[in-house]
């Protein structure tokens, strides 16, 4: 096995952009569904809210079981070749993705019993693949790279190119779509054009990026031991460090979802504006990119967990003042670019944490299992994904919402406290969980790689 010290020679600048292109990419394929699958569903698809929101919560829930799979997956494969043990699967699951993302948005000509269990079968086609892809990329970095400082800035690249995914879906898909008199047509055009880009940068990723510390599996001299999947499932559930941090992610991507996918309702039906959705975007997500260019050296100066911290304040401040003094254009773009600076921290740190957590499990198990580790954490990250699918669907269905029409004051209400309360709520609880038990910092993480380099060389010897 490949071993060297954490202060090896750094990634070049060519990996790391190429590795932000691969998150635009998924981000391009990923938030088309979060944005405005829902919207699709019940204003042009015709299904009822409620059960629009029973798609999601079903095939997210599937999705994050079979990230659960990809990870017994990776980490039990014995033999794989020189292109590693995770790229592979970057490439593998294009077209399949392809496939399945516009089926999505596709409104079949069916009763609505039919139509719902279709959408459910296509979209857990979408996630099965999706899991494959991308949660092999995510567990990637280990490999990469064992420089802490290279992995807050791979982390950084990938939420750089995660947020401008999101910026263009959210700029463009609509405009698109607004171009068609059929909404039909507008949608499945406009799935078709971010789709087709978005796995077209995947395809790049695939081709620029390394993996510089993976076991070749057809070499026989670096051929080592590999855990059985109930040695790899003892070893997560003891790491728990991951446990407080996949707790953490559950929270603040429900927070994060549940605001990406109600913002549409909340634009046109409490602002009265939809397409202030494209032009708010370019100020809000420029404060994203601010967050993110700065989370290195902020890191640098404090460290991972008081900078995600204030992230998590920032983020509250923004939604509650959205809360208490918004309901305009102006108020709207000004306290959600505050929110959206703070996420970029959260954001951006969570999978840097991630990473740190590989080595700490191994150190404290003696089992490494990269591929569970961060399925392991996927898992808990599509669970959020279908509670945010879940409950704005069953809120809107519970408020009186109704497709297309305008809305009373009460479904007005829970839109809004959908899009700020529920978020700045999840917020304050992972600001605490974090705070009370996640205790792997920076000078804790190095002597963990210091033990792990002694362990292994009074091995070989």
């Amino acid at each position: 096995m490949v071993d060297q010290s954490h202060n090896e020679s750094r990634l070049p600048f060519r990996e790391k952009f190429a590795y932000g292109v691969g998150d635009f990419g998924y981000n391009f394929v990923l938030n088309i569904t979060t944005l405005y699958l829902l919207k699709f569903l019940t204003d042009v698809a015709g299904i009822n809210a409620a059960w629009a929101g029973v798609i999601f919560l079903v095939a997210k829930v599937f999705t994050g079981f079979t990230d659960l799979g990809t990870g017994i997956f990776l980490d039990t494969r014995k033999k794989f070749g020189p292109r590693g043990k995770f790229r592979p699967m970057i490439l593998w699951t294009i077209v399949p993705l392809f496939i399945f993302n516009m089926l999505l948005f596709c409104n079949f000509d069916l009763d609505n019993t039919t139509k719902t269990v279709l959408f459910i079968l296509c979209f857990m086609g979408f996630g099965l693949f999706f899991s494959l892809g991308n949660a092999s990329y995510g567990a990637m970095v280990p490999s990469m790279t064992k420089n802490i400082q290279d992995r807050a800035e791979l982390a950084a690249w990938r939420q750089g190119g995660a947020n401008t995914g999101l910026l263009l879906a959210t700029v463009g898909f609509m405009p698109i779509a607004l171009l068609f008199d059929s909404q039909e047509t507008g949608y499945l055009v406009a799935a078709l054009v971010y789709t087709s880009i978005g796995l077209a940068a995947a395809f790049f990723c695939y081709f620029n990026v390394k993996e510089h510390h993976t076991v070749i599996g057809d070499d026989p001299e670096q051929v080592v031991e590999k855990p059985t999947v109930k040695e790899g499932l003892k070893a997560v559930l003891k790491n728990n460090q991951l446990l407080v941090l996949a707790i953490a992610n559950l929270l603040t991507l429900s927070a994060f979802n549940v605001k990406l996918s109600v913002q549409v309702f909340y634009a046109q039906y409490v602002i009265g504006d939809v397409s202030m959705i494209a032009y708010m975007s370019f100020v809000s997500m420029g404060c994203i990119y601010l967050g993110v260019l700065s989370v290195p050296a902020l890191v640098r100066r404090f460290g991972k967990k008081p900078v995600y911290l204030a992230g998590l304040c920032l983020w509250i401040a923004g939604d509650v003042a959205n809360y208490l003094f918004g309901g305009t254009v102006t108020s709207y773009v000004v306290f959600t670019s505050l929110a959206f600076f703070g996420t970029s921290f959260v954001n951006s740190l969570n999978w840097a944490f991630v990473s740190d957590t590989v080595e700490y499990g191994e150190w404290k198990t003696g089992t490494r299992t990269e591929g569970l580790v961060y399925c392991g954490m996927t898992f808990f990250r599509k669970c959020s994904q279908a509670i945010a699918g879940f409950v704005p669907g069953f809120a809107l269905a519970m408020v009186g919402y109704m497709p297309n029409v305008e809305q009373t004051d009460g479904a007005k209400a829970g839109i809004t406290g959908l899009i700020f309360i529920y978020p700045a709520t999840l917020a304050v609880v992972t600001a605490l969980v974090m705070a009370l038990f996640y205790s792997l910092n920076e000078a804790r993480y190095k002597e963990i790689i210091a033990a792990l380099t002694a362990r292994r060389a009074a091995t070989q010897n």
